[in-house]
């Protein structure tokens, strides 16, 4: 590379070479005494210095694109977030209907929130997302949350098998001497009844000493909640229903869940019955749109006891129609509203929520219609599926704030505390992102206590 002078005796100028190689001299200079020369000249400097202009436009573009991007390695979707945030403890309580696993998070000396899960589901895959949440963080310092897990539905459980009742004459005979069974066969578990179900949730109360608490429930769960309310209302002080149906199953939902009990009885879980699960959970909106939310509970039917889901499902299709009505006054009688005879109404407040794309949302529909409007909050969530825990999670929190606050719960708390408390646990999740975080999870114990299925003195 170099620079050169040239003369050119056709017009007798100076041209000035500008960092021009060899090649190009050679290339366009043949005589200095040729006529074009100043042309020839003129256009190697302009496609160089088009050339150079070109490469800075190049070098320009690239740093507006690529500087300040950082590529980090996308991490998979999870249940419940940091799982050392969630303190649990864990209870077998035995009933005469079977075993409750119920997990426990927070302290028991605040109010009581119980939660009962959807079919196919258990208390994490449910609702340990959603509690762990960071908007509803400020509001469990307020309360305790127990989460109960229908009989075999729990991470890990093994298949339910039936025990023989007393004088049962298929019972096996029992060796007096040694105590052991002869001729002991295994057989089905006989899955209690929703009405039954709902039941199961007093020796529950018992064995933690409550004496009222604010249900929380979904699906199958949601139901549970609703019977034990109209049974029991003294007990219960609030409803926070999701996707709650208060009909009996029609033809087309039988004939689904028939053949998945069928498929499910023979031990495995096949496509038919996860495709299904799928849709009674998100709908086919959120089936189609969203992959990730739906891949990571696609991964947690590989923990799901097939067998006992099987007998869940069963009794949830087999399940009465609610016994609930709106109690309106009768043309020509003053009589107030709910006080009618002859009509089971819900005596607490009731929060029903649905997705605005949840394959529920006519079964909430006529479910709002069979409870008191003045004790009903009906909220259909926009841009949602039938699981707005997951989907739309804010928003659930914001609801179910202002619903305590009507209750007289949190009176004093406001979005701005709420939004306080996300950006402090933001701040201090990127200090302790290099040495973990500042919470600890305690040990799970597992305790089985026998308590009889009577009505406590809660």
């Amino acid at each position: 590379m170099y620079s050169s002078v040239v003369v050119c005796s056709s017009s007798n100028s100076i041209v000035e070479f500008l960092s021009l190689n060899q090649l190009d001299i050679e290339k366009n200079i043949t005589m200095n005494t040729e006529p074009n020369f100043c042309d020839c000249l003129c256009s190697v400097l302009m496609s160089r210095r088009n050339k150079r202009k070109r490469k800075r436009m190049a070098e320009k573009l690239t740093d507006i694109e690529l500087t300040g991007i950082i590529l980090e390695e996308t991490k998979p979707r999870t249940l419940g977030g940091d799982p050392s945030s969630v303190l649990l403890q864990e209870d077998d309580i035995e009933t005469g209907r079977g075993t409750l696993r119920v997990a426990v998070q927070g302290d028991r000396s605040k109010a009581a929130i119980i939660t009962y899960h959807d079919i196919g589901l258990n208390h994490v895959t449910n609702f340990q997302g959603f509690f762990s949440y960071g908007d509803m963080q400020p509001i469990l310092r307020h309360f305790c949350v127990y989460h109960i897990n229908a009989p075999g539905q729990h991470d890990g459980a093994l298949p339910l098998m039936q025990r023989q009742e007393i004088g049962d004459p298929k019972a096996p005979v029992s060796n007096q001497e040694t105590g052991d069974t002869v001729g002991l066969t295994p057989q089905l578990y006989h899955f209690p009844s929703m009405d039954e179900l709902s039941e199961m949730i007093l020796p529950v109360l018992q064995f933690y000493g409550i004496k009222h608490f604010i249900g929380f429930g979904m699906g199958a769960g949601a139901n549970i909640l609703t019977r034990f309310a109209l049974n029991h209302p003294e007990k219960v002080d609030a409803l926070a229903l999701v996707n709650c149906t208060a009909s009996v199953s029609g033809w087309t939902e039988w004939g689904w869940q028939k053949l998945n009990t069928w498929y499910l009885k023979s031990g495995s879980m096949t496509g038919f019955t996860e495709d299904y699960l799928l849709w009674h959970w998100f709908g086919q909106k959120t089936v189609d749109q969203n992959y990730d939310l739906v891949r990571m509970y696609r991964d947690t039917m590989k923990h799901i006891n097939p067998h006992n889901l099987a007998l869940f499902i069963e009794s949830y299709t087999k399940r009465t129609a609610l016994a609930v009505h709106r109690d309106l006054p009768k043309l020509g009688v003053k009589s107030t509203p709910g006080k009618n005879t002859g009509a089971r109404a819900l005596d607490c407040d009731v929060l029903l929520m649905a997705g605005d794309n949840s394959p529920h949302l006519d079964a909430m529909v006529d479910m709002n219609s069979r409870i008191d409007p003045s004790k009903t909050s009906w909220m259909k969530i926009s841009d949602c599926g039938g699981m707005p825990l997951e989907e739309a999670p804010e928003k659930v929190c914001d609801a179910f704030r202002l619903f305590l606050q009507g209750l007289g719960y949190v009176p004093f708390m406001s979005q701005t505390k709420i939004m306080e408390s996300r950006s402090a646990a933001s701040r201090a999740s990127l200090l302790g992102a290099g040495g973990g975080g500042r919470g600890s999870i305690t040990g799970t114990t597992h305790q089985t206590p026998v308590v009889q299925e009577q009505e406590a003195e809660c």
